[in-house]
């Protein structure tokens, strides 16, 4: 799967199946993005490449979340879209569903294979979704299932 930033200056890919793909309605996320949730998909550390020009840091800030600082973020510097988290902890990492590659009817390529498979940190939500997927308050499958 390819992805990229808002302006295109950042790119990647990621290979294989996702470890996970849900939306994530953690403060972290939430305060990150404004946005009450956001479509994480989670892979292996090591399926994960950058494919713009190098040096790669050149266009990426990195922000260390205070709390988790196993958990890095990493955002284009010309456009601000953050495109991709790493865990250091879990060796994993995420990234978030709008920035994957489109088709020209601006659906996301690949749909069926990072589709949400849950609501995780429910517990922390914004607001209330009335869909069919569990309700989390963690990871699914980890935790208490809400709903």
């Amino acid at each position: 799967m390819r992805g990229s930033c808002f302006c295109g200056a950042v790119s990647y890919t990621v290979g294989g199946s996702p470890v996970l793909s849900a939306f994530c309605h953690c403060t972290n996320c939430q305060r990150l993005s404004g946005c009450p949730f956001v479509h994480t998909i989670h892979f292996p550390a090591r399926s994960f490449s950058w494919t713009h020009p190098s040096p790669h840091e050149d266009v990426l800030d990195a922000y260390v979340i205070p709390n988790k600082p196993w958990k890095t973020r990493f955002r284009c510097k010309s456009c601000g879209a953050c495109v991709m988290s790493a865990n250091s902890k879990a060796s994993k990492c995420s990234v978030w569903g709008a920035h994957l590659a489109r088709d020209d009817a601006g659906k996301i390529v690949d749909w069926v294979a990072v589709r949400p498979t849950a609501h995780i940190f429910y517990d922390t939500r914004m607001l209330d979704i009335a869909d069919d997927l569990g309700k989390w308050d963690g990871y699914e499958g980890s935790s208490t299932r809400l709903a």
